[in-house]
């Protein structure tokens, strides 16, 4: 995005059809998770767009799309298509986002929304100027077991909170020989595992104590100062393909923080890509004066609670939660809810915001988007600075 560039916007957004006609850009592995949960929720996919016509072509027969797009451009200025999921590399977000903003379309934009601040708030300020919805998929809000924490917190169950921890491990990057798109700054941005994962846990912690994280010190570390630059998709080992050029690594592969929320709580956090055996494991332990909280994604099924007489784990259930929490229990106890059915929710919800129904609690808009780049840009400023970092409102 041009920096001051205007802003003109067209169409008029409350004149959509009640069948949302979907165009996503990006056809990889998070596209085609886009795809399906916007099926579910009712949309009609009108298009997508690849890398190229020729993919764009393939990627509409796999997906059963109405159209192959040759360009991300030809999908934006279409008048067939009513919402647009950018899926792309970081590096594009802004570009996408603000074009679909422009042309009177609602947006679901993967983060994070941009590579720094600047044009991070002039998207989120471009959205509200538009009247359009731009959603950003911060879909761990949406485990029942998330929303029982929160709804715990809220109405004083826990008592008063005293300190807040947890962590994000993955091990995807674990070896110098794994590499994607995301370790090259000038695609994925100056974070690459604080930006992609870290977000999500600051996230999630804000969105379940109801808190702001008003600042931090932290430190970042390099565990393979040179990769292969093979080029692999997301979550894929490279052992197969043929021999690459080595390259300098820029980005971080481990993250730790200390922080302090806006009441004077402290918590800490470590993230990493190359935590051996560590699949997508983001957990948060949250402290009150009555009971803690526990949650852990890769075990999402039950909410720990624990007091000083003993603990008991919470089962997602009908009838076990908090109405907050029920409202998203969408199968019995025993048959197991995850990542996907989060996804699915949060895209129903989007589609909810952008029909006018009643506004869905604990939506991520445009706001919470510059609110991770926010708080990414203070973590790279205290890693840098090696102090304590003021993160802006």
């Amino acid at each position: 995005m041009e920096e001051g560039a205007p802003v003109a916007f067209q169409n008029d957004v409350s004149a959509r059809t009640e069948e949302l006609r979907i165009g996503v850009i990006g056809t990889g592995f998070i596209g085609r998770v886009h795809t399906r949960s916007a099926l579910l929720a009712g949309g009609r996919i009108a298009g997508v767009a690849a890398s190229s016509a020729e993919r764009s072509a393939l990627a509409a027969a796999e997906l059963r799309a109405e159209t192959g797009f040759k360009t991300a451009e030809d999908l934006i200025s279409s008048d067939a298509i009513d919402v647009v999921h950018v899926c792309t590399p970081n590096h594009l977000h802004v570009t996408h986002a603000l074009a679909a903003l422009r042309a009177g379309k609602h947006v679901v934009c993967e983060k994070p929304i941009a590579l720094d601040e600047q044009s991070a708030r002039e998207l989120a300020t471009a959205a509200r100027e538009s009247g359009c919805v731009l959603a950003v998929p911060f879909v761990y809000r949406y485990y029942p077991t998330v929303r029982e924490a929160r709804a715990r917190i809220a109405n004083g169950s826990s008592g008063a909170i005293s300190l807040v921890h947890g962590g994000y491990l993955q091990d995807w990057l674990l070896s110098p020989d794994d590499d994607n798109w995301r370790v090259d700054p000038g695609l994925g941005g100056a974070s690459r595992a604080f930006a992609d994962i870290g977000s999500h846990w600051c996230d999630l912690i804000e969105f379940v104590t109801g808190e702001r994280i008003v600042r931090l010190a932290a430190r970042t570390a390099i565990a393979h100062p040179e990769r292969t630059a093979a080029g692999g998709h997301s979550f894929e080992r490279n052992d197969d393909g043929p021999a690459a050029a080595v390259r300098d690594v820029e980005t971080e592969d481990i993250a730790a923080l200390m922080f302090e929320l806006q009441s004077g709580v402290l918590g800490s956090v470590v993230i990493s890509q190359v935590a051996a055996g560590r699949k997508n494991h983001l957990w948060f332990e949250v402290s009150g004066s009555s009971e803690s909280l526990f949650f852990d994604q890769e075990a999402p099924e039950t909410l720990w609670v624990g007091r000083r007489s003993g603990g008991e784990s919470i089962p997602r259930d009908f009838g076990t939660l908090s109405p907050e929490a029920e409202a998203y229990v969408t199968l019995p106890g025993g048959h197991p809810q995850g990542y996907a059915d989060c996804f699915d929710a949060f895209v129903a919800d989007t589609y909810k915001a952008i029909r006018g129904e009643d506004a869905p609690d604990g939506l991520p808009v445009s706001d919470d988007g510059l609110r991770a780049v926010t708080i990414t840009a203070a973590v790279l400023q205290s890693a840098r600075t090696r102090d304590w970092v003021e993160v802006a409102p």
